[in-house]
């Protein structure tokens, strides 16, 4: 179908970036699809108006983050519908359905650009000196295009499985008629789409030569071959997984291991690495400091400090608490000395917290009772005991006992006088994230083909064992690797607590639990910390809280809505 006009909302500015730079957003309204094929600039907008569906900040519900729909963190306000996921009020109804709407307006986008704004010559600016430049870059929107459709699918069949499917232009009556199209076909699309174009979209934006515009900083906040092959590699790992593998089919692991292993192979080749510094991942400048081991991401533009307003301590000037980290994520980090948690050693007492000598990446990630300059104009060290500043009963008192760093700018300054705001980048793909992939799914299909001590194996074809790939995150993270020789069940737990210690916040957990099918596991129930102060002295006393879990929700409903109006949509089992 040709759309006559195109609607275009205004939307707010912000950026991506795969490597250093910015990306500015075009806005638009009301101009037809001949205005907008006009100039390069303009349907340069276009297509950057299409990166607006990626995710920041993992999930925004008024302030809460899925990480605390999941056993990593506790949203500190009670009634916030975060909890909807796990009180019984998650329904084809209150579906959760923003995801669905957002993939689908911005694949349809996706379908429209393919459809007709490819092929445009702009011959009438032919004669400017950056012509080639501007059409070199021009020629390449279709890969991004084809990258970010590949993109919106994944995100849909991680959330729905099966799913309604087209990659071209359709009339309303069209949309309204499509069936879903099994998980494992789109997933095979993402791949394939992925296969088709990267070596056709640019390798690296920081290294255009004479294909960069002149007066212009290069271009790097796009998609780029790595990004496709990042993406390829994760969509490989989701599709091997048992949620969708039903069959466990040993190839899909296979597939998976080679995914990763391709990615991690190129990024090695651009001499990229695990940076030093885990914190520089998510700070103000990891655009340009982070930039061994950022693939992609997704960066504002503009400065902000609701992230910060949202996360900082309650009983701190403008700061409401937020998203808690969990005693139960406390625990998933083990003594630096020996590599084991706490709860692995012969003299563990529950009733202590054990925070001295613990993996590094704990105090990088969470804010606990007693640390001082956080964030780092709060002059008084944090009281998150019963009755401290920073603590129940006020409101927005941490449940917990801890409060979140990550992401978390420490120089954010929330107070009205003296106010700041700085850059976010919410990471996308990123190298640490690959590694511990390509682990899992080399450890699965050897596993599977029938190796004991599957993590220590290699092989002609994987020279690199997943015990291997597993210790250059714990290199970096200063910790010991993995004992030689673990069998397979040890490695496999292993293997979890470490992804989820690496991983925490950056959006991960909420699906992984669920593409290994081990909800009933992790999310029946959280650990919080209550700490009881007297004179000097603290009492540590663990609660547990239960929370509601049902099969049926790996996967999200179907929103009641679309299915009002497309009678084609079945319901996903359960709901």
């Amino acid at each position: 179908m040709k759309l006559n006009k195109l609607i275009y909302g205004v939307l707010s500015c912000f950026c991506l970036f795969s490597c250093a730079d910015q990306m500015e957003y075009k806005e638009y309204s009301n101009y037809d699809a001949d205005y907008v094929k006009r100039t390069f600039g303009d349907v340069g907008g276009l297509v950057a108006n299409i990166y607006l569906g990626l995710d920041t900040d993992f999930g925004n519900y008024s302030g809460a983050i899925l990480g605390s729909a999941t056993d990593e963190s506790e949203y500190a306000y009670s009634g916030n519908q975060i909890e909807d996921f796990y009180n019984g009020s998650w329904s084809p109804t209150n579906a959760k359905s923003s995801m669905w709407t957002t993939c689908y307006t911005q694949i349809a986008n996706c379908n429209l650009y393919l459809d007709e704004f490819t092929g445009l010559t702009f011959s009438d600016y032919e004669l400017i000196s950056d012509y080639k430049q501007e059409m070199f870059r021009y020629n390449n929107y279709q890969y991004e295009v084809r990258f970010l459709r590949a993109y919106y699918y994944f995100y849909l069949a991680r959330q729905y499985g099966a799913v309604p499917f087209t990659d071209h232009v359709l009339t309303t009556g069209e949309v309204n008629s499509l069936e879903r199209r099994p998980a494992e076909e789109i997933f095979d699309y993402v791949i394939s789409e992925c296969d088709a174009i990267k070596d056709l979209i640019v390798e690296d934006y920081g290294k255009l030569g004479d294909m960069a515009p002149s007066g212009e900083s290069l271009e790097t906040g796009r998609a780029n071959k790595r990004a496709v092959l990042a993406l390829k590699a994760r969509a490989a790992l989701y599709a091997a997984s048992p949620l969708f593998n039903t069959n466990n089919d040993v190839e899909l692991w296979h597939r998976a291991a080679m995914a990763n292993k391709e990615l991690i192979d190129n990024c090695e080749a651009a001499k990229m690495k695990l940076i030093d510094d885990y914190s520089a991942l998510w700070s103000a400048s990891s655009y340009s400091d982070a930039l061994d081991e950022l693939i992609f991401g997704r960066r504002a533009t503009r400065t902000t400090n609701s992230f910060e307003g949202y996360n900082f301590p309650i009983g701190l000037e403008n700061c409401k608490g937020g998203n808690c980290p969990t005693q139960t994520l406390v625990d998933a980090y083990e003594m630096q000395a020996t590599g084991l948690r706490l709860d692995e050693t012969a003299d563990y007492d529950s009733s202590q917290p054990y925070y001295e000598g613990r993996d590094p990446r704990f105090y990088l990630t969470i804010a606990k009772n007693g640390d001082e300059k956080w964030p780092n104009w709060n002059t008084t060290p944090l009281q998150t005991y019963q009755g401290g500043v920073n603590a129940e009963p006020l409101s927005g008192g941490t449940p917990t006992s801890y409060y979140l760093k990550k992401y978390c700018q420490t120089a954010v300054d929330l107070r009205s006088s003296t106010a700041s705001t700085t850059y976010h980048t919410w990471i996308t793909f990123r190298l640490g994230e690959f590694y511990l992939n390509y682990a899992e799914a080399l450890f699965k299909y050897l596993e599977l083909s029938g190796h004991e001590k599957a993590a220590d194996i290699t092989t002609d074809e994987f020279t690199m064992s997943a015990a291997a790939a597993v210790k250059k995150v714990r290199d970096r993270a200063k910790m010991p690797g993995f004992p030689t020789g673990m069998a397979n069940d040890a490695f496999w737990k292993k293997y979890q607590n470490e992804r989820m210690v690496e991983l925490a916040f950056e959006g991960h957990r909420f699906w992984d639990v669920r593409r290994w099918k081990e909800g009933d596991k992790h999310f029946k129930s959280i650990t919080e910390m209550k700490i009881s102060k007297n004179a000097d002295t603290y009492t540590y006393t663990r609660k547990t809280v239960n929370r509601q879990w049902d099969d049926k929700m790996y996967l999200f409903p179907i929103p009641q809505s679309e299915r009002s109006k497309n009678p084609n949509l079945t319901q996903n089992p359960g709901w």
